[in-house]
């Protein structure tokens, strides 16, 4: 995108050059009343002749053209909106500034919204890092920074946003892996902040030549395409169920140990290693089953 934007006659903001519109308005109803007045004082009588009826006629011509001359130089700027200016094509500047504004009537004024807007993009099906199909879709605040480039530099600066903001997000989406499945260091799934600030980056970048300006982006929707949720899902059953039964079995040789060696500590029983072994194996049994254990009573001695 950078070597594009070197490679074109890229388009800058500047003020332009206008005035308030109310003392204009003033003006207009002052020339108004004057006009009426004059024109009113002047009006020849029934028995004028031609010559003076025709210079009366185009007088009421030429004042009705010199005040809509004058009222088409009007226009009105919102908060958040300004007017883009132009003088037989030629760009001349950008008004801003809110309120009643006048320009010379022979220049153009085309208006564009500042405002922040937003946009929650279609789901996208793209391949993460890995190849696996997923569907991805982002919401994006969006403004227009400068009035130039949107006006003068793309086609139409809505539909270059819509499409770049898909672009963006299959290629930053294409950069990491759904989940942790090799120990990764960064996923979509669980390295929001990474990947909503890495598009944020992506959209300004794609943007700039339009003069837009991302102020956030995020990922609002994040899954498995159809064809391979449902495997997917298993596989993630599968690593959970593994990991669950790694920390108990952990936790069951912690708590075989520490009994253990209370045992011995407090010279409560003696034990050789068989039977060492007989009851770690009986603790892991209790400790680490599914279901609920079912204690036999040892009536004779330890070693029967």
């Amino acid at each position: 995108m950078s070597d594009f934007l070197k490679g074109m006659n890229v388009s800058r903001e500047s003020g332009a050059h206008s005035y308030s519109g109310y003392p204009m308005l003033l003006v207009l109803l002052a020339l108004i009343a004057l006009a009426a007045w004059a024109l009113l004082g002047a009006a020849p009588g029934f028995d004028a002749g031609k010559g003076e009826k025709l210079l009366f006629v185009g007088a009421i011509v030429g004042s009705a053209i010199a005040l809509l001359l004058l009222l088409c130089g009007f226009f009105m700027i919102q908060p958040n909106q300004a007017g883009v200016i132009t003088l037989f094509g030629e760009y001349r500047g950008t008004e801003r500034r809110e309120g009643l504004r006048w320009v010379w009537p022979w220049m153009m004024r085309h208006k564009i919204s500042v405002r922040a807007r937003n946009i929650h993009s279609e789901r996208v099906k793209i391949n993460d890092l890995r190849g696996n199909p997923i569907e991805i879709a982002c919401n994006v605040v969006w403004r227009v920074a400068d009035t130039a480039q949107a006006s003068f530099d793309v086609d139409d600066y809505k539909e270059f946003v819509n499409i770049q903001i898909e672009a963006g997000l299959r290629t930053v989406g294409s950069r990491y892996p759904y989940d942790d499945l090799e120990n990764e260091d960064v996923t979509l799934r669980g390295s929001a902040d990474v990947v909503n600030r890495e598009l944020l980056e992506e959209l300004n970048e794609r943007l700039r030549v339009a003069g837009i300006l991302v102020d956030e982006a995020g990922l609002t929707h994040l899954a498995y395409a159809s064809e391979i949720a449902s495997v997917m899902l298993r596989r993630q059953q599968a690593e959970a169920v593994i990991a669950a039964r790694s920390k108990l079995v952990m936790g069951a040789v912690g708590m075989v140990e520490d009994a253990l060696t209370k045992l011995s500590e407090d010279n409560i029983v003696n034990l050789d290693d068989e039977r060492r072994a007989a009851m770690v194996s009986n603790l892991m049994v209790v400790l680490c089953g599914d279901r609920e254990a079912h204690p036999v009573v040892n009536a004779g001695s330890l070693y029967q």
